[in-house]
């Protein structure tokens, strides 16, 4: 072998030494920028699972809002509903207020007609209890004028009976004694003994008889 071949082989050893180191490098960086895609193509794919994955439970949590908003929203017809129950209550307290105020004047008037009536039976027991303090006192006063006119002289007392009016003339005979009465009837004008003997005997034509 030549020397010029000699220098040849070792610079061509030389070249292919500093080729070698630059390819492997240049294969090393390549090497890296595959396997960066490969991660980053990875992490996409693994991106879109895990958003694939979770479309659903977002899309049931959407819905999920979406139903308790339309839950929460009154619908038309309801609110017609709640307004005319709304109405109906208003008309019912209402009423029962009306009721209420009824009852109480009514109560009121209860209690001033049970005052009134009160009132008027002690009237008429004080009235009863006057008319027959007055009645036993008009009693009492006859009883005296009839035994006056019993002790009286017959001429006399005939002629104080001339005078009454026969109906109280005649009320008076009644009370008296038989022989008292008998002396005042002789001593009276016969017109006037004849009313008066008529008068007593009617007070006693409406007496039951056996």
């Amino acid at each position: 072998m030549t020397k010029a071949t000699q220098k040849a082989g070792a610079k061509a050893k030389k070249a292919t030494r500093r080729i070698r180191p630059r390819a492997q490098g240049t294969l090393f960086i390549i090497a890296v920028l595959l396997g960066g895609s490969g991660l980053i193509r990875l992490g996409g794919g693994a991106g879109d699972a895990f958003a694939r994955a979770a479309e659903p439970e977002e899309m049931a949590q959407a819905e999920s809002v979406a139903g308790t908003e339309a839950a929460c929203t009154p619908q038309p017809g309801a609110m017609a509903m709640l307004e005319a129950l709304k109405k109906r209550e208003e008309r019912l307290a209402a009423r029962e207020a009306a009721l209420a105020d009824r009852a109480q004047a009514l109560a009121l008037a209860e209690e001033q007609i049970d005052k009134r009536l009160a009132d008027l039976v002690a009237a008429e027991e004080a009235l009863a209890a006057t008319i027959s303090v007055a009645d036993k006192a008009a009693e009492e006063d006859i009883q005296r004028l009839t035994s006056v006119y019993e002790n009286m002289k017959p001429k006399e007392a005939a002629a104080l009976f001339e005078e009454m009016a026969p109906e109280f003339a005649a009320g008076f005979l009644a009370r008296m004694r038989p022989d008292a009465a008998g002396a005042v009837m002789a001593g009276l004008d016969p017109k006037t003994a004849y009313t008066i003997s008529v008068l007593l005997a009617g007070r006693n034509a409406d007496v039951p008889k056996n």
